[in-house]
């Protein structure tokens, strides 16, 4: 008898808080433009929709949940995709601020960084001279003197919260050490299986996106969590791609979307986060792998489904 085909989530970080407006015009910072591109990115193949908020005039991202609220009613009325949201908005944050998109809204999936860091964006001075908004040098320059601050107290106090709203994780962890803050809080039954971690590579202050630096965070993760979690791989920038076969091809699922890389090729930009979920489909049917549905994802990370939000 034919073996069951395994199905592969396909996230999609559809504007983040990494890039600035200035850096390409097909970066989404309204929310009719996040409306729109998300759902293109699920008509895509798009399982899981990763979430920020901007703000309309500049750009700069925001975690006023009246910001989230001007696109998350729609994009769940035209789409059964899961709608993440972040709890990680932008380093310079302060943990309250962060937080409050979902502990407001009540999300199926929250994302929650796992452990303290460095956060070097001012290399992407290099690349890119000229800003329309004054926030956007600012915000690169500042990096090189910033730590994304995500302490043991500040984890445990958005697990709490999520989970009296029945919000699961997507578990972004950024090298070796975050894998074991995890499995922290997994002993301390603060986080109950089956759980999301993603993995995440090519970022300047965490793990790199080599692919034994890829295969060292899955061995780790497999020898803390064994069959408990389920595995999924963001690469920054051009890793992007590269990252997403070779964990395709190791039994993990993805993570694609403007968010993480605006490229879609060397020295061509992404027109929209659906451009990169279909070239992560490509790599998927070159291996025999079947995209999973929002619904089947949903099961296979114990959701509590859309009608148990806030939105």
């Amino acid at each position: 008898m034919a073996a069951k085909t395994r199905k592969v989530i396909i996230s999609c970080a559809v504007t983040g808080a990494i890039h600035t407006p200035s850096m390409s015009p097909h970066l989404p910072v309204t929310p009719q433009e996040i409306i729109a591109d998300g759902l293109k990115a699920a008509e895509a193949g798009a399982t899981i929709l990763h979430l920020h908020a901007r703000d309309p005039e500049t750009g700069r991202p925001t975690q006023d949940p009246d910001a989230f609220r001007a696109f998350l009613p729609q994009l769940k009325q035209a789409t059964g995709a899961v709608l993440n949201l972040t709890t990680g908005g932008s380093p310079h944050m302060t943990v309250a601020e962060r937080m409050r998109p979902a502990a407001e809204l009540k999300p199926e999936v929250a994302s929650l960084n796992m452990g303290s860091m460095n956060f070097g964006l001012y290399p992407m001075l290099d690349r890119f001279k000229e800003f329309r908004h004054d926030w956007e040098r600012a915000h690169l320059e500042n990096s090189r003197d910033l730590v994304f601050k995500n302490t043991f107290a500040d984890i445990e106090h958005i697990l709490r919260i999520g989970n009296a709203n029945h919000t699961r994780f997507e578990f972004e962890c950024y090298d070796t050490s975050h894998l074991y803050n995890l499995a922290h809080f997994v002993d301390r039954g603060l986080v109950k299986a089956p759980f999301l971690v993603q993995t995440v590579f090519g970022l300047l202050g965490g793990i790199g996106a080599h692919p034994e630096d890829v295969a060292h965070m899955k061995r780790t993760a497999d020898r803390l969590f064994g069959d408990a979690y389920v595995w999924s791989v963001l690469g920054a920038g051009r890793n992007q791609m590269p990252v997403a076969a070779q964990a395709a091809a190791q039994g993990g699922n993805v993570r694609v979307g403007l968010e993480d890389s605006l490229w879609i090729g060397p020295g061509q930009l992404a027109e929209s986060n659906a451009d990169q979920v279909r070239k992560v489909r490509e790599i998927l049917a070159g291996l025999s792998l079947e995209v999973a549905s929002p619904d089947e994802a949903r099961q296979m990370l114990d959701l509590k489904g859309a009608d148990g939000v806030a939105f």
